[in-house]
């Protein structure tokens, strides 16, 4: 797939976007097990020198959006430190604001709740409530466009999938005018789309309210509402002012949208760019400094001995994955040492490369090759046979 040079990624829009913009990069994340053990979801590396959150950043430069309050909770410190330093220059002065929940959000609502008197400093009436742990390409400004022309209180961006997929979102269904008819957040038995019963319409967790509505409805008539999928959403849909905004297709003719929430949509999703690029990667580099082949992909800071043996592995940040090792083959010994989800993806780190030493794995379980010259002769992060390239 095609897209637009990398150092055009962050061309000047023709116009500033105005509006009130909040990034919500509180998740914990507890399905990308021990990648969040010290860092927030959307902090999480990604194909190289990216973080997941860098895709929602990316989007809001090429949007004109010069102004933005991105909300942390939950390990805030790494986005603290790496967002200004990474994306700073890229907003007005002063522009870019991180405001660390401390334990207080009690939902995706609740976030806005408490941060509402910045929100209130915008002269528009418009609100963008964006997710910070998605990997996708998107024009916000012609989201928040299609917002004003509708006359709707609350515009839903959504992208379409698999029906057999869609119990993980919040699913809807809308008439041929965009007008959603029916909302509900994470059902068990999704209902198809109209037309098309095989797939679904999905939330992306991007939203564009009316500032007005939406103070009415978090302090006034539903002070108890904290979260937008199960709170705000509904409410807009009962009222029959809600709307879609349909993710526009690339250059291919097809969306790009992942949920990399688990880490076999994590690893999956990056292996998508080995071959081409579905959205724009906000840094580019070498796809070999972290794909490893066999679908493996390694992240920042990792070193993979050249005669390691991966297949369908993530090497988390900062981790020596020393000569021999096999990973990726024999499931029960995958999770004697490591984490192996039931769709086959192995994560390493190195506290498990650690206790594994220390329990000294039987030699006729490893595959060593011989190992000659210094010992720091290992190629870092992506050091592989040719074969596995």
């Amino acid at each position: 797939m095609s897209s637009l040079p990398q150092n055009r990624i962050f061309d000047a829009p023709s116009s500033p976007l105005k509006c009130a913009t909040i990034l919500l990069a509180g998740g914990k994340g507890t399905r990308l097990h021990d990648l969040t053990a010290s860092d927030s979801k959307p902090a999480v590396p990604f194909a190289g020198r990216n973080r997941i959150i860098d895709f929602a950043m990316a989007n809001a430069v090429r949007s004109g959006i010069g102004q933005m309050l991105v909300a942390t909770q939950y390990a805030p410190q790494t986005l603290h430190d790496y967002l200004p330093a990474r994306w700073g220059r890229h907003f007005d002065r002063s522009g870019l604001v991180l405001q660390d929940g401390c334990g207080r959000y009690l939902g995706t609502a609740d976030a806005l709740r408490h941060n509402w008197d910045r929100i209130a400093q915008s002269p528009s009436d418009e609100v963008l409530v964006l997710a910070a742990d998605h990997v996708y390409d998107m024009d916000y400004a012609a989201l928040v466009a299609r917002h004003r022309q509708s006359g709707a209180v609350a515009t839903v961006a959504v992208d379409v999938v698999p029906l057999a997929q869609a119990s993980a979102f919040g699913v809807m269904q809308a008439d041929g005018d965009g007008k959603i008819t029916s909302f509900l957040e994470k059902p068990a038995h999704p209902p198809g789309m109209h037309g098309d019963p095989r797939r679904a319409l999905v939330s992306m967790g991007v939203y564009v309210l009316s500032k007005r509505w939406l103070k009415t409805v978090l302090f006034d008539t539903h002070p108890q509402a904290m979260d937008f999928g199960h709170d705000v959403i509904p409410l807009a849909v009962d009222q029959g002012m809600a709307a879609v905004y349909k993710l526009p297709a690339g250059p291919d003719g097809h969306t790009y949208w992942r949920d990399v929430g688990t880490l076999d949509a994590l690893r999956l999703a990056q292996l998508d760019f080995v071959h081409g690029t579905p959205a724009r990667l906000p840094r580019a580099g070498a796809v070999t400094d972290w794909h490893l082949g066999q679908g493996s992909v390694a992240m920042m800071g990792a070193v993979v001995s050249q005669s390691a043996d991966l297949r369908n592995t993530i090497v988390a940040p900062g981790c020596y994955v020393p000569p021999g090792l096999v990973a990726g083959y024999d499931p029960q010994e995958d999770a004697a040492w490591f984490t192996r989800t039931p769709g086959g993806t192995v994560l390493i780190t190195q506290a498990m490369l650690d206790r594994r030493a220390v329990l000294r794995i039987p030699q006729s379980r490893m595959r060593v090759a011989p190992q000659f010259g210094h010992p720091h002769q290992v190629r870092s992060s992506l050091v592989k046979d040719q074969q596995h390239a």
